[in-house]
């Protein structure tokens, strides 16, 4: 995406038409049909050469905002940071090197959290570092029983 199409256009118009070509009402629905997949690999599914993983996020979180769903939301984007870091589920010795592993998955999703979340997602990442998750652990969905557990939904 070098040349810059991403951002020549209606952007909102090529991703809203991109996600109905595909069989879907909103990006919700479609980024949720693949609950692992990276933003860059949403992205890339939608255009290539056109769309880029910002401007999915970007879309994401204003269906969120819109529908009340923003932990849901955020749930969901810990759910690909792990998928995309810890493709094996969380390590059963939290040595020097998944330490880094699981600290890099923790900080990306901090960057993909919006300011209202902020403060607990740190503190989440805080509680998954003192009282680690089983080994494996590998959530699928935003629903998984222990992400709930720790980001209930709140919104009302």
């Amino acid at each position: 995406m070098s040349d810059g199409r991403a951002w020549q256009g209606n952007v909102k118009a090529r991703l809203y038409e991109r996600v109905r070509e595909r069989g879907y009402d909103s990006l919700t629905a479609f980024a949720e049909a693949r609950p692992t997949a990276s933003l860059v690999a949403l992205a890339d599914e939608l255009g290539p050469d056109d769309i880029a993983a910002v401007q999915v996020f970007s879309g994401l979180v204003a269906e969120a905002e819109r529908s009340r769903k923003v932990t849901r939301l955020v749930r969901g984007q810990l759910v690909r940071e792990l998928s995309q870091r810890l493709p094996n589920g969380w390590p059963a010795v939290l040595d020097d090197e998944n330490r880094l592993k699981v600290a890099v998955a923790l900080a990306r999703w901090g960057t993909y959290t919006p300011e209202t979340h902020k403060e607990r997602a740190d503190k989440i990442g805080d509680a998954l570092l003192v009282t680690p998750p089983p080994p494996g652990w590998r959530p699928l969905s935003p629903d998984d029983e222990l992400l709930l557990t720790l980001l209930p939904d709140e919104e009302v």
